[in-house]
């Protein structure tokens, strides 16, 4: 290709990041413009990871670096499918990509889950990692004691950590005030986190699973019903060094003994939620199916049922994608219908220009390491198709800044990122904390805008 190439990148996570800095670093050249719907880059790193989970962030750092790229920009505060469609985007990109991810909640259709009282977990974490569009307050029920979350990856030990921990531990993190607030009207004493099968079939990481204790307000109960191992458990561990690191961490929980802290989280294996128990409109309970391994890892219903008194109910049963307007949309996987990236329609053909990486193209599976190498998987197909792309009608960089201007658009930038940036720290050095978060997305806005 003889002329310069300009690719739009839908989604300033890791995906989208990870993507933009493969393709600058190809052959072609290439400028790129990410666009994101919050005003700060990121992703779920800013708004996906527990705020006691500091080294987790750590990657922010990587990520800065890619952004810094002048041949790369940040559009923030532009919303897909609102703000502008991909007809839009075709009028001054040769490509799009889309990196849009996965935020909402999977859903979890038994009886009862519409409750009062039963949550899902992205929404809590939305709320405590201070997105701008999760509510100030958090539903607490003075009176919820013991509450139940439903699923065994790491967003569901994260919730469990984050309902059992006290607001004064968290105070060295970037919580803003409301969150802060917030806990300090969560009553929870004991968190029971279920799990359908058994401890090598659960999805958490060996190092979630050791910070679990790492407060002494919490004491971690893992209880010995259900805790089976078959044949096929046997052949995970054997397959598996993070598998053998977690059932390894489990056993140790099992023989310890409780402390006598404030605080317990039980864990329990052999469980399937079935129903979410109510009385007048309220969570009071929640009774589960008791379950046997099979042999083979997989659980099945043994017919007997335990009713547990609880309060409140987590459902972390996984993230969902969200509809792409003028993109074909598997509902069932809530995933974008793709050829290892190629975007393609009803008929199995290839939407000229349109490709995903991230979860918006696999589903919300896999750690980071799977993020890149799916990245350079859609970015290879990309460059495979340059010639073929149709080149658009305005690929002037600033036409872009002059139709978001133009629709009234308040794009932050990553000039303005650095500014909040900078806001946000010094927010945190006047009380002896890293950071603290500005929630409003006005106030993000206009500090970016500044």
């Amino acid at each position: 290709m003889s002329r310069q190439l300009r690719v739009a990148v839908i989604g300033a996570g890791p995906a989208g990041i990870y993507a933009a800095d493969i393709l600058t670093k190809s052959e072609v050249d290439v400028t790129i413009d990410i666009l994101d719907r919050d005003p700060t880059p990121f992703g779920l790193i800013r708004y996906g990871v527990a705020p006691d989970h500091p080294r987790i962030k750590e990657i922010i750092k990587a990520l800065k670096r890619v952004l810094s790229n002048d041949d790369i920009r940040f559009f923030g505060n532009v919303n897909y499918g609102a703000d502008l469609k991909l007809d839009h985007l075709q009028q001054f990109y040769d490509a799009v990509i889309f990196a849009t991810g996965a935020r909402a909640d999977r859903d979890l259709d038994i009886p009862g889950i519409d409750l009062k009282g039963s949550f899902g977990g992205a929404d809590f974490v939305s709320w405590y990692d201070g997105h701008p569009d999760a509510p100030r307050d958090w539903p607490f029920d003075p009176d919820a004691k013991t509450v139940a979350v439903l699923g065994v990856g790491n967003v569901g030990l994260d919730v469990a950590r984050m309902l059992a921990k006290t607001a004064d531990e968290q105070l060295v993190t970037e919580i803003p005030a409301n969150v802060e607030a917030g806990l300090r009207v969560n009553a929870t004493q004991d968190v029971h986190v279920f799990a359908r099968r058994g401890p090598a079939q659960v999805k958490f990481t060996p190092m979630e699973l050791r910070e679990l204790n790492h407060s002494p307000n919490i004491d971690v109960v893992v209880h010995p019903e259900g805790f089976e191992l078959d044949e096929g458990s046997m052949d995970a561990i054997r397959a598996s060094k993070s598998v053998k690191l977690v059932v390894d961490v489990l056993q140790n929980y099992l023989a310890k003994e409780e402390t006598g802290a404030a605080h317990r989280i039980h864990i329990h294996f052999c469980q399937n939620p079935v129903e979410v128990l109510g009385e007048d409109g309220k969570v009071v309970g929640l009774r589960t199916e008791v379950t046997e391994l099979d042999g083979t890892g997989n659980a099945r219903g043994t017919g007997e049922h335990v009713d547990w008194p609880v309060q409140a109910v987590y459902r972390a049963v996984g993230y969902r994608s969200d509809n792409l307007a003028g993109l074909p949309f598997d509902n069932a996987s809530a995933t974008v219908p793709n050829d290892g990236g190629r975007v393609i329609d009803i008929d199995g053909e290839p939407l000229p220009g349109a490709y995903v990486t991230g979860w918006i193209k696999r589903g919300p599976v896999g750690l980071i390491g799977h993020t890149k190498s799916d990245a350079a998987q859609t970015i290879e197909l990309l460059l495979a198709d340059v010639d073929q792309l149709v080149a658009p009608a305005s690929p002037d960089r600033a036409d872009v800044n002059r139709y978001l201007e133009g629709r009234g658009i308040e794009f932050t930038t990553w000039e303005g990122w650095e500014q909040l940036d900078t806001h946000e720290l010094a927010l945190g050095e006047a009380v002896g904390r890293t950071r603290i978060k500005v929630v409003a997305r006005e106030e993000m806005v206009q500090l970016s805008r500044g």
